[in-house]
């Protein structure tokens, strides 16, 4: 019924290292992001990108809402796909880095981009050394406790007993998160992270996505962990998360993909998103 991670297409996996000797490595113009920012993962790395300032050192092309290849991928990826994987056996879809001195892919694995951007770029750290296993397990927490139950729980063919179990998940992946922000600003200390920008885009889904298929009395229940949506609504106020906010292109994407019922909670917004975002881009 939701959005299809881009997870399920194979991935081709290369990594950014410390220095030439790595074959892939941070040179200022060399690579190229290729995102649709109502992909989940792709706003993701998008925040990052705006985070880091990498706008004059990595670009950033930003394709559709939909997948234009009548495949569920992009004609405009196709060339990088075939130049990087012979007879690749999926769609060719974002997130993309590439790489422009060979033509080729370097990544197309989320959390793998996201952390070579934030450890081989400069910019402000992200992601600290020792925190890899805090960044994990938010990361876990996000995918297994609430976009994962928030699926189950709006799935048109799912029981009462089924949908109730699911929603139990989600409200405790909420309260633990709530319980997190009670004494620290921000979810691992007093420094914006990567598992920062995990929660975001996960609420962000939760609201514009999720929802829709939930009814009212459970969004009501969602909507009463204020620390976690009073968090996701400054963060919206952030340039680099706001202005990447493509809500019509998440809600076309979605109807596109959409196999579940409309329910109740559709009609009870969590967060004014188009109110706390600055500057948003779209992705046409």
């Amino acid at each position: 019924m939701s959005d299809a991670s881009s997870s399920a297409v194979p991935s081709l996996r290369g990594r950014i290292g410390r220095d030439a000797r790595s074959g892939y490595y941070a040179v200022p113009h060399r690579y190229r992001l290729h995102l649709t920012l109502s992909c989940p993962h792709c706003l993701q790395i998008a925040v990052t990108h705006s985070l880091l300032g990498l706008d004059d050192t990595l670009p950033v092309t930003l394709l559709p809402a939909l997948p234009d290849d009548g495949a569920g991928g992009y004609l405009a990826l196709r060339p990088l796909y075939e130049a990087s994987a012979h007879q690749h056996p999926g769609p060719a879809v974002a997130p993309v880095l590439s790489d422009s001195w060979s033509g080729r892919i370097v990544s197309t694995d989320t959390t793998e981009i996201l952390t070579d951007l934030a450890r081989r770029f400069p910019g402000p750290d992200l992601h600290p050394c020792g925190l890899d296993t805090a960044i994990e397990a938010v990361r876990e927490l996000c995918e297994r406790s609430i976009n994962a139950p928030a699926q189950r729980a709006g799935r048109a063919d799912a029981t009462a007993a089924e949908r109730a179990t699911a929603l139990r998940s989600l409200l405790d992946g909420l309260a633990a998160i709530e319980h997190r922000l009670a004494t620290r600003e921000f979810l691992l200390g007093e420094e914006l992270t990567l598992a920062d920008v995990e929660l975001w885009v996960t609420l962000v889904r939760l609201d514009t996505v999720h929802r829709w298929h939930l009814d009212a009395t459970a969004v009501h229940r969602i909507a009463e962990h204020s620390r976690v949506w009073a968090h996701a609504r400054r963060l919206a106020g952030h340039p680099a998360f706001g202005r990447h906010l493509d809500l019509d292109g998440i809600a076309r994407r979605h109807h596109t993909r959409c196999q579940g019922e409309e329910a109740a909670g559709a009609a009870i917004q969590i967060v004014d998103w188009a109110e706390h975002a600055q500057g948003r881009v779209h992705s046409g």
